[in-house]
């Protein structure tokens, strides 16, 4: 007598996503940025979908990693076009929660795949994005969910994500008929208009909904960043000496020099890029019980041998963070400066110094150490000590027009719209800086109230 035929019961749990390379991603869509009559921000305009969207969620922290979840669900859903991109510390973590695939890579590949990142978390999650491009002039679009303790940067509340994805992603689905001229925008468009003069972009024909008009495009702040390089005593450049501040950053490894970047030492030989901070340039004593001593040059004059536990060079964006603690002043982010801070100086006329954006500022280690190490932290990613000798080279990014007519350089942060009217004599970028300083910072918030 045969055996009875076997039913073999097979698990119903759901499918395990497959973690892709970004290798096999297209390249990166590069955005255009256009003044706006109304806004001293620029408006973001794409010229076709943007594809690769990298998602950074705050670190340690499982209810802003259920929301990542959640947005890359809605994202996959709605937008069935895009391909998502995570570090890969947090794709392996995420990896059992999405039933489809996702895509990583070593940071060092990102920046040239990468055409949007949206942040969950707070500043340091906006910090950890933009270190994946410190080495880069180019910055993707930054969109920001504020889900940190601080959030000042951060410009959503991520109860809006799919309102504030979607203004991003349709940000120049719609042309002027006036810019039809350039034959790359006629190969993208459809042909079809409606009454205030503008086209369809073909490439967002399969969006569902109504699509943004140009007046309606999303806004975006350019910060300013800083270019440091580190050199020895002898004047090489040592940037790729620069280690991560925790085992959360990665290894990082500089990539070729292109030889449009390239710069000769005095031994005639090409150096590293140079790292961008979008916040601070610090030196300071560390551990050591004596005071730091650092001599500061501006555009090749000596200006004062500071004497102090450290020593701050500062962004606008910066002038909220680590410069605002050791009593520096807050400025605008749309201001081209560059700040000098000294951190609890010995002398007490030695005060903040706000310097133009394209100030050459060099930090000297000076002799008077007696050979001691002081510490160099970058936006606190990299750090790296320096002795005697040893100098610090800061200077402002180069932010400015392209001959196409676009804005290059910084970090765009996709700046959210306001949702009331105007007040008379202001712009449409008021409330989000002015919001910061009285809701975040307490502005001026009077003494013995509650």
């Amino acid at each position: 007598m045969s055996p009875p035929f076997v039913v073999r019961q097979f698990s119903a749990a759901s499918h395990r996503s497959e973690i892709l390379d970004v290798a096999t991603l297209p390249v990166r869509v590069l955005p255009r940025y256009k003044e706006s009559p109304t806004s001293s921000l620029l408006s973001l305009q794409w010229p076709e979908p943007p594809r690769n969207i990298l998602i950074i969620p705050k670190l340690h922290a499982p209810q802003v990693t259920i929301s990542a979840i959640a947005f890359a669900k809605h994202l996959h859903s709605e937008y069935p076009d895009v391909n998502l991109v995570f570090e890969r510390r947090i794709a392996n973590q995420i990896q059992e929660s999405l039933p489809f695939p996702i895509y990583t890579a070593e940071p060092a590949l990102l920046p040239d795949k990468i055409d949007l990142v949206a942040t969950l978390g707070g500043d340091g999650t906006i910090l950890r994005a933009a270190s994946l491009f410190s080495l880069r002039s180019s910055v993707p679009p930054i969109l920001s969910f504020s889900m940190g303790s601080l959030g000042f940067l951060g410009e959503w509340k991520f109860e809006e994500y799919k309102r504030a994805w979607r203004q991003v992603y349709m940000s120049g689905s719609r042309v002027a008929v006036t810019d039809l001229q350039d034959p790359h925008t006629q190969a993208a468009v459809n042909g079809l208009s409606d009454d205030d003069g503008h086209q369809l972009h073909g490439a967002w024909g399969h969006v569902r909904g109504k699509s943004m008009g140009i007046t309606r495009s999303s806004k975006v702040l350019l910060r300013h960043r800083l270019k440091v390089g580190v050199y020895d005593a002898d004047g090489v450049n040592i940037n790729a000496q620069l280690m991560p501040t925790s085992t959360a950053e990665p290894q990082h490894v500089l990539p070729p020099t292109p030889p449009e970047l390239r710069m000769p030492t005095k031994r005639g030989e090409p150096i590293k890029q140079a790292f961008h901070a979008i916040n601070e340039l610090v030196i300071h004593r560390g551990p050591n019980p004596h005071l730091a001593i650092i001599d500061v040059y501006v555009n090749n004059r000596f200006l004062t041998e500071a004497v102090a536990d450290g020593i701050l060079a500062s962004t606008p964006t910066g002038s909220t963070a680590y410069s605002l603690s050791a009593g520096g002043s807050i400025m605008h982010p749309l201001v081209k400066t560059l700040l000098i801070t000294p951190i609890c100086a010995r002398s007490l006329s030695f005060r903040p110094l706000g310097l133009p954006l394209n100030s050459k500022v060099v930090l000297k280690v000076s002799e008077k150490n007696r050979g001691r190490e002081l510490e160099v932290s970058i936006d606190g990613k990299r750090k790296t000590g320096v002795t005697i000798g040893m100098e610090v080279r800061v200077e402002g990014e180069v932010i400015g027009r392209t001959p196409g007519g676009s804005w290059a350089g910084g970090v765009p942060c996709v700046i959210r719209s306001p949702t009331g009217g105007r007040r008379e004599g202001t712009s449409e970028d008021d409330d989000g800086w002015v919001g910061g300083l009285n809701g975040l910072l307490k502005f001026n918030y009077p003494f013995g109230e509650a």
